[in-house]
């Protein structure tokens, strides 16, 4: 295997991986942020803004982008949003886990169900039929991605049907039928990176998540980075639930589970069946390619269990403001030797995505300190940019 296409909503950090396994690399990307452009062979515009557009997407656009790289793919690898690509629809390998069991395990409501089967700790999910039997307070949300920006937390009847409507004027495809409602349980987020074959499931790394940080994003539940390794007394039993649900579930390649570690112990959030946020991390704290190791599994074959080397941290930086990226801002972005490198050009919505700011250190509290200082700079630097450009003079 050699030439490797990868499509999703946002691709970069598969992309990157797959290039430093030495793979010639392609991208179907929403943003073809300038680091992917780096690390890809070539790369196309996922023309796809909503959910409804990423379900409805065609696959005879994917092939017709495709055939516009003039390479003949051996493999094909799916990124958030597009998991549920239609495996038969192409003449080359999917290296994804089977389209039954990504459907399994992305819904929500049958997920709620064999984990209460399985005894896992998890937050009962209410279907529509179930809105009068709801016990407050619950956490809504998309049912399939949104990084944290579209949930809510509901403390009563009147509060969750404000949310439903609000969601309906943001995007009519949110509806009952298509957002999660969740008993809201307080705890740490957090998440197992792990790889499984049809046979065998190695966890990799618990990892803390980011939300909601207010020095990188003015909204509560915004997805904003991870922590790798996350320090716990809960960690051996995290791994070895996210282990037997990777089997349970038919899961193939790097797959991720979501925890809530509250004071009686981990809680199951949700399944992520595909790369997920944390392959950073998960890479610059265990010094593995997860890339690599991903299409292993295809192969049958898992890597040994890496030992974690420093405290590697994600930060991702948002935007208060609509931001147009000029030459200035992107180069002063590039100084800080992160990732997502909005192109000179671009323009970054507001509470929209702006970049990802790394580090990788002996301590946890070193790793956010670092990243709390790299989003000040950018912050100091958008916010004199800003003075220049209406004429307010800039303060000594």
């Amino acid at each position: 295997m050699q030439n490797v296409l990868v499509i999703g909503f946002n691709t970069r950090n598969i992309v990157c991986s797959a290039n430093r396994a030495g793979y010639t690399v392609c991208s179907i990307d929403a943003f073809r942020d300038f680091d992917l452009q780096e690390c890809a062979h070539a790369s196309s515009l996922l023309e796809c803004k909503t959910v409804k557009e990423l379900h409805q997407l065609d696959p005879s656009r994917i092939k017709d982008q495709m055939d516009a790289f003039g390479l003949e793919f051996d493999a094909l690898v799916p990124g958030s949003g597009l998991e549920m690509l239609d495996h038969r629809s192409f003449s080359c390998p999917v290296l994804a886990s089977p389209p039954d069991a990504l459907q399994k395990a992305s819904n929500k409501i049958y997920l709620s169900k064999r984990l209460a089967a399985l005894g896992i700790p998890h937050p009962q999910c209410y279907s529509p039929e179930e809105l009068d039997t709801v016990e407050y307070p619950v956490m809504v949300k998309p049912a399939t991605g949104g990084g944290g920006i579209f949930n809510r937390v509901a403390r009563s009847k009147q509060e969750l049907l404000s949310i439903l409507e609000e969601f309906s004027r943001l995007d009519p495809e949110l509806t009952e039928k298509t957002v999660v409602i969740q008993d809201f349980l307080e705890g740490i987020p957090s998440s197992v990176s792990l790889l499984s074959t049809k046979n065998e499931a190695l966890s990799l790394a618990v990892n803390e998540q980011l939300i909601g940080i207010p020095w990188l994003s003015r909204l509560p539940f915004a997805y904003c980075g991870n922590i790798t390794p996350f320090k716990t007394g809960h960690a051996a039993e995290m791994e070895a639930i996210a282990e037997e649900l990777a089997l349970e579930f038919k899961l193939l390649g790097s797959n991720g589970v979501d925890f809530l570690v509250t004071e009686k112990g981990p809680v199951v959030i949700e399944i992520n069946p595909r790369f997920q946020g944390s392959l950073d991390t998960v890479e610059k704290a265990m010094n593995i390619n997860l890339f690599e190791a991903h299409s292993g599994c295809f192969r049958g074959k898992l890597p040994e269990k890496p030992g974690a080397k420093c405290f590697a941290a994600r930060g991702i930086l948002y935007s208060d403001r609509e931001l147009f990226i000029d030459r200035k801002l992107m180069d002063f972005i590039l100084k800080e030797k992160g990732a997502d490198i909005p192109l000179h050009g671009a323009v970054v919505e507001p509470e929209g995505p702006l970049t990802s700011l790394f580090s990788c250190t002996p301590t946890r509290e070193e790793a956010i300190l670092s990243l709390e200082n790299g989003a000040k700079r950018i912050k100091t630097f958008i916010e004199k940019l800003n003075k220049k450009d209406d004429g307010t003079p800039e303060s000594c």
